[in-house]
């Protein structure tokens, strides 16, 4: 990885620019200041920041994860809980003006003031909230001065930004401008094109072996798809999930974020918050019938692309008719139908993602120093990233280093 040398001076102004705007009351030319930075404020309060992040929250400009709502909520149970100060950093014009603000939390680790994205393993997609027309325009010297104005402010060792997108509903993500390198891990994706079939969207041949096994369980009384839209239903089928997502963690010998301090109050939070328009924060998908749940998928979604955050599926022998699948063929059909242009099911590339999802999402990360301190660790950092993308892109690496945290794991 190249790393910049952000101690060195980048100038920050392009001068005035000049813009025509062709007006019945206003003819001629005016003169606008230029949008590039000029300031930032570095923010401890996540309250004291709401105004300015609910003025940059719109679908266009940042991805469903970096909702106030939904990071405020994180903070509140997961991320104190951890130990780790809101690190909202604001670039603003020279008229004071919001440019962006990055959702950042601050931890100190071995002595190391390191500044990660907020919300952790549950968000899939991490993005700052960008004023649009700065975004399209920002320029590589645009983020090196910002990084500048970090640096002086000596509040930081490390940006440690992880899967961050390249663009958002084609919009650039301007941290792209910077050094940065693969993630690690993969995102299978799936677009969905205008006017879309059954058949474009999931091939014959699934269907029709999902319909086949969708028969034995519409045998069932009470056999539905459906979203969660009331308390009481979203509240039962939590209580499900958290009685049996450990177990199915367990059987599979992996690790259970769930039962990490404050993880449970804030997906229960988040699932029961609405937002503007009847939907919620998280969205439940789920299939079941009048004996038991038989799956759900829970995600955020903006309109325009759905992102899973978890999910799980019956321990009966119900399994055996695959109803998580189902319930995957049931909801691709439902985004479809409201002219949604994507879906995705998170970081990973498990055999059931990739029925679905046939390319990947293009991610990155970013490990940017900011000190003396943070130069030595940047170098570690990328390192590690680099070991954890040769071992996931082996399959037998990859296998042997399941094996070895199994074996770990049950010890």
């Amino acid at each position: 990885m190249h790393l910049a040398s952000y101690g060195q001076a980048v100038e920050l102004w392009d001068g005035p620019r000049k813009i025509a705007i062709e007006s019945q009351t206003a003819p001629g030319d005016v003169w606008l200041p230029s949008r590039r930075i000029a300031s930032v404020d570095i923010v401890h309060d996540v309250a004291v920041a709401e105004s300015v992040w609910r003025s940059l929250e719109t679908p266009d400009q940042c991805t469903p994860y970096q909702r106030f709502d939904l990071l405020a909520a994180w903070q509140r149970h997961v991320g104190k809980r951890a130990g780790l100060l809101p690190f909202l950093v604001i670039a603003r014009d020279d008229d004071n003006r919001p440019l962006g603000l990055l959702p950042l939390a601050l931890q100190t680790t071995i002595g190391v003031r390191c500044a990660t994205f907020m919300g952790g393993a549950h968000a899939t997609f991490n993005m700052g909230l960008w004023d649009r027309e700065f975004a399209a325009s920002a320029t590589g010297a645009d983020l090196h001065a910002l990084m500048n104005m970090l640096a002086a402010r000596n509040e930081a060792d490390i940006l440690v930004l992880r899967q961050q997108p390249a663009y958002w509903r084609e919009l650039q993500n301007p941290l792209a401008l910077l050094p940065h390198e693969p993630s690690a891990a993969h995102c299978p994706v799936r677009t969905i094109e205008r006017g879309a079939t059954e058949v474009n969207l999931i091939s014959e041949t699934v269907r029709r072996r999902l319909n086949r096994k969708e028969r034995n369980l519409q045998a069932f009384a009470g056999y539905r798809y459906y979203i969660a839209s009331n308390d009481a239903d979203i509240a039962r089928l939590l209580d499900w999930f958290f009685r049996l997502k450990p177990e199915r963690l367990a059987q599979q010998k992996l690790p259970n974020i769930f039962a990490e301090p404050g993880v449970e109050q804030f997906i229960r939070e988040a699932c029961m918050t609405k937002l503007p328009g009847g939907s919620h924060l998280i969205d439940i998908h789920a299939l079941e019938c009048d004996e038991e749940v038989l799956a759900i998928f829970a995600g955020v979604s903006n309109g325009d692309r759905c992102s899973m955050m978890f999910n799980t599926y019956t321990m009966s022998r119900k399994a055996r008719c695959s109803p998580g699948l189902i319930l995957i063929r049931n909801m691709v059909d439902h985004f479809a139908a409201q002219n949604y242009r994507a879906f995705d099911f998170g970081i990973g590339s498990f055999d059931y993602k990739l029925v679905f999802c046939k390319d990947h999402e293009p991610i990155f990360d970013s490990f940017i120093p900011l000190s003396l301190r943070g130069r030595l660790m940047v170098g570690t950092v990328s390192a590690l990233n680099g070991v954890k993308r040769l071992v996931k892109s082996n399959s037998a690496l990859h296998r042997f280093a399941l094996n070895f945290r199994n074996h770990v794991l049950l010890k």
